[in-house]
């Protein structure tokens, strides 16, 4: 049985988590390419720069790549889980006491890896990245980072 302690922290936890994911999603904006203009390449205009980035955006997503690391929240949640419990557990034999420990650790870790994993669900997936690049670069533009 979960004491009132374990509900108490379950409840900061969580609180907690609510709060950061809040204020990741609000913090995060989409990222762009930053392109060099190198004395081959003829200049364009921001207007043209803009559509050809549109445009090389929406062939990746037509291509099924997905913008944002979006789904690992839950993968995050459930490792951070099995190793909190796996942690509690490994202490719970060293001081005795196993089933709270476990739980809390199993709770505390499911709380720290959902955070982690909507922090992560905002950055830009690399692969996403990457075609945006050669797609620009195959237009002739030189990308040189994200902003």
């Amino acid at each position: 049985m979960v004491s009132v302690t374990n509900r108490s922290l379950f409840s900061s936890l969580m609180l907690g988590l609510c709060l950061l994911m809040l204020l990741t999603a609000c913090a995060s904006g989409a990222k762009r390419p930053l392109f060099y203009y190198s004395s081959y390449m003829e200049p364009v205009d921001k207007a043209r720069s803009d559509q050809d980035t549109d445009e090389c955006m929406a062939l990746a997503r037509q291509a099924g790549v997905r913008e944002n690391r979006d789904g690992e929240i839950g993968r995050s949640a459930a490792t951070g889980a099995v190793l909190g419990g796996i942690a509690a557990g490994a202490w719970s034999l060293i001081r005795g006491n196993g089933g709270e420990n476990l739980v809390a650790g199993a709770v505390a870790g499911g709380a720290t890896g959902a955070a982690k994993g909507a922090i992560d669900s905002t950055e830009q997936n690399p692969t996403f990245r990457r075609y945006v690049e050669r797609c620009l670069g195959e237009r002739g533009y030189d990308v040189i980072g994200w902003n």
